[in-house]
């Protein structure tokens, strides 16, 4: 195949990943959705995403973004057993040119490309235009990042967040990290504020009640269809938003994110009307003195699919 001057570009989550290609003109074009578990590695799925795509000729440059860090040349993704070699995925794929970030590295990098129409605003008012912005996500697991910006430019920061210790607000709250703390060594912030955290929230919620456990998916419990049958499902879901809530507020005052933090991942979007009136804008605004602090900080909702692929395109922009 002959070069191509499109470049490759992917968001390899722990359940999905996504793969797209970059024009010279800068469109994205080709986006493909490919499960994890349908691939034996992730050169099987890029080969697969290149049959399907049909480039009429190969990219010579990549940026992937994957959900796990970034510290070295061997990549292990945090939730799911895909293993790597960056040098080796290079030069399978004859690629001049390879960058591997941290999958909310890539969401940072996009939020200066979102419009008006890829976000919703949750509460605070205006934006510090030269203020820290934070990122934090649900979805199989929890994402955090942020974005800082100087008279050089922005500058990424990729961290590992999620893994924090999760702390809880209210006594309720105490309960379910109790019983938590007898299943896990250490109830980080992803056992609860990810798709497996909604189930972990559900069948707490269960075990405190006494009651027996549905084996619902996350999806099944943040689905209005089901919480009249099973209220405990609504209140999982409702516990979750007033956690990230608190999670946020951490993350806003640790960054002083004067610019905003910006709520990304697949689960939230999902649930938007329902996020929008929950405890989370209330619960990221109650940390004592610093209530006014926080008040003022705008809360974003970011509602464009796929954001990760925005942020790799941007990145692409460092080599031009």
């Amino acid at each position: 195949m002959p070069e191509s001057g499109a470049s490759l570009i992917g968001d390899i989550g722990a359940t999905s990943a996504r793969f797209a290609l970059v024009q010279p003109d800068g469109a994205i074009t080709g986006t493909r959705v490919h499960e994890l578990n349908d691939h034996a590695s992730l050169r099987h799925g890029i080969e697969a995403y290149l049959r399907e795509a049909a480039p009429p000729a190969r990219p010579v440059q990549a940026v992937l973004a994957v959900a796990s860090p970034v510290t070295g040349d061997q990549i292990t993704l945090t939730n799911h057993p895909w293993t790597f070699s960056v040098e080796a995925l290079r030069q399978h794929f004859g690629l001049r040119r390879l960058r591997v970030v941290n999958d909310f590295a890539a969401n940072a990098a996009a939020i200066p490309r979102l419009g008006v129409d890829d976000r919703v605003q949750i509460g605070g008012g205006a934006p510090d235009d030269e203020g820290p912005i934070g990122v934090i996500g649900p979805g199989t697991g929890l994402g955090i990042s942020a974005l800082a910006r100087s008279a050089t430019g922005a500058m990424i920061i990729a961290g590992e967040g999620g893994h924090v210790t999760m702390s809880a607000a209210t006594d309720q709250e105490s309960a379910i990290l109790a019983v938590m703390r007898r299943r896990y060594d250490h109830v980080s912030a992803e056992r609860l504020l990810s798709g497996p955290g909604l189930v972990n929230l559900y069948n707490t919620l269960c075990e405190l009640a006494a009651v027996p456990a549905a084996s619902y998916t996350a999806d099944q419990i943040t689905s209005p269809s089901i919480w009249d049958a099973d209220p405990r499902t609504r209140e999982a879901t409702a516990i979750f938003c007033a956690m990230l809530g608190t999670a946020a507020g951490n993350l806003a005052l640790t960054l002083g994110a004067r610019g905003g933090i910006y709520i990304a991942g697949g689960i939230v979007p999902r649930i938007a009307a329902f996020f929008a009136q929950s405890e989370f804008r209330s619960r990221f605004e109650a940390k004592g003195r610093l209530r006014g602090y926080l008040a003022a900080i705008p809360t974003y909702l970011i509602i464009r699919p796929l954001p990760a692929l925005l942020g790799a395109a941007a990145l692409l922009d460092e080599w031009r």
